[in-house]
């Protein structure tokens, strides 16, 4: 089921285009990052989705119908922190947030535990880290058990271990069967939560897919030997590459999918080379990013 759907979706202030244009789908069970520097649009797009900002042109749907009461009752979406009371603990605003939206308040055990703040559900939100108020935040999103939910950088400002936290919560959140949209400009997070992404730049979208695909057709792997000359001319004459070079002490060679490197091995072995490292270079999303930012 195709959750969102836009259609040259715009938005303009005054002579700046924040999204221009904007075509995307995103299908049910997605873990969707919107990717993008600060200033691409990506919080603008959300707005728009969310029916805080209106749009400039072009139109949008969830779940196939226009945005409206029924369709945002299942969502659960965060722009921003929400204002917790600082001196209640969790659980008195979490009753708050439900009472605002009109839920009930038997899911705020349940939310506790899944965000991982049962046990201190009776501390003031004010002794809370940065990375349990953000927790928290998400936890609010989720008390009227969204179908969807959109998170704009959840990341931003946490440590490290903040960071991780988030990260794992959206990948136990996703295994739920849960839809989550996530903007952020970090390329490292958005590689290891998300199933799918779109780059965005200066209110563009310069491309949509998923991650898996990230590594493209080839892939690059490392080998190194006593004698790194012999081991780059055997290579070159073995019709399995389609670049050689060396790098740092190592061979660095461009191979299609279907050459492993056990069947690159396997080939060294038979021309008795000896290996003393092989191994095989994982595509990142930085590289993508830019190369996708190169071509735009």
């Amino acid at each position: 089921m195709r959750v969102i759907s836009t259609q040259n979706l715009t938005k303009k202030y005054g002579r700046i285009t924040a999204v221009n244009n904007l075509n995307l789908q995103v299908e049910a069970g997605q873990v969707f990052g919107i990717l993008g520097p600060n200033g691409s649009g990506k919080t603008t797009t959300l707005g728009m989705l969310a029916g805080v900002t209106n749009a400039t042109s072009g139109s949008f749907t969830w779940f196939g119908q226009e945005n409206g009461h029924s369709v945002r009752k299942r969502l659960g979406i965060i722009l921003e922190r929400p204002n917790f009371y600082p001196y209640m603990n969790a659980q008195k605003n979490l009753e708050i947030v439900a009472s605002i939206k009109g839920v009930k308040t038997d899911r705020i055990a349940n939310v506790l535990k899944t965000v991982g703040l049962y046990e201190r559900r009776l501390d003031r939100f004010k002794t809370y880290s940065l990375g349990m108020k953000q927790r928290l935040s998400i936890g609010s999103a989720l008390l009227n058990d969204p179908e969807v939910l959109v998170l704009d950088e959840p990341t931003n400002g946490l440590d490290p271990q903040g960071i991780a936290e988030i990260r794992e919560l959206i990948i136990e959140i996703a295994k739920t069967g849960k839809t989550i949209v996530v903007a952020s400009h970090l390329l490292d997070e958005v590689q290891k939560v998300c199933s799918h992404f779109m780059v965005m730049s200066k209110g563009n979208k310069l491309h949509q897919g998923p991650v898996a695909d990230v590594d493209g057709e080839t892939r690059t792997i490392e080998l190194a030997t006593e004698n790194l000359d012999n081991l780059k001319s055997i290579l070159s004459e073995s019709g399995l590459t389609q670049d050689v070079t060396e790098e740092k002490g190592k061979i660095l060679v461009t191979v299609n999918h279907e050459i492993t490197p056990q069947k690159l091995n396997a080939h060294l072995v038979d021309k008795q080379i000896v290996l003393s490292h092989l191994a095989e270079r994982k595509s990142t999303l930085e590289e993508k990013f830019l190369d996708i930012l190169a071509k735009s």
